[in-house]
């Protein structure tokens, strides 16, 4: 990758980060409660019936989880790092990483697993904090595609390692349950940096690594 190429992708990195920064104010939790009402009567039904009274309530607090991510800090997350590596210059991977998602365009679920590896230079981060910024970025509305390339980045431009490697494997709800209604289809990404793109044996390896079981 070109130093243009790099640059440009830790700016749409950092844009992503700093979208909540630009968007519009934040509704009440109030707001929120009465839009799904209005959901609720558009479906055709009465949102004041006894089995609906607390169904907003129920709805605002699941997506005030579904969408923590919007008030987590990925990079804070990477910035502590160790730097006795000890010569190690191999590749460090998590397998099977849970990833619960929804999709910007009908935000609805998509379920699977991430894959996430990278090749230190002079300093390592602790594991669980890789999973973490997989978890903080699922937890908000983009796709795969995007979703991808921002847990990339974010490594990229915290820990300066020598690669990434990223594969995400899910199954979309918005094709499943709606429009072509195609079960146990998933959907694969992946995004290569540094060495990872450049040296196929060792993409090869990561991809290997990703079915070991």
């Amino acid at each position: 990758m070109d130093a243009l190429t790099k640059n440009r992708k830790l700016v749409d990195a950092r844009d992503l980060l700093n979208a909540r920064a630009t968007s519009p104010a934040r509704p009440t939790r109030e707001q929120a409660l009465e839009a799904v009402r209005t959901l609720i009567a558009w479906t055709g039904d009465n949102p004041d019936r006894e089995g609906l009274l607390d169904t907003p309530r129920r709805v605002v607090d699941a997506y005030g989880e579904w969408f923590e991510g919007y008030d987590a800090d990925p990079g804070k997350e990477l910035a502590r790092t160790f730097e006795d590596v000890q010569g190690y210059d191999d590749v460090v991977m998590l397998r099977d990483i849970e990833v619960e998602s929804h999709c910007e365009h009908h935000m609805a679920p998509f379920l699977g697993k991430a894959y996430v590896a990278y090749v230190p230079t002079d300093k390592v981060v602790g594991i669980s904090k890789l999973a973490r910024v997989v978890d903080i970025f699922a937890r908000r509305l983009q796709t795969q595609e995007t979703l991808t390339q921002q847990i990339a980045n974010a490594i990229t431009e915290h820990l300066q390692p020598a690669g990434v490697a990223i594969l995400i494997d899910a199954e979309h709800q918005c094709m499943t349950t709606r429009g072509v209604h195609h079960r146990h289809v998933s959907t694969l990404t992946t995004q290569f940096t540094g060495v990872f793109k450049t040296d196929q044996a060792l993409q090869q390896r990561f991809l290997n690594f990703c079915q070991r079981k």
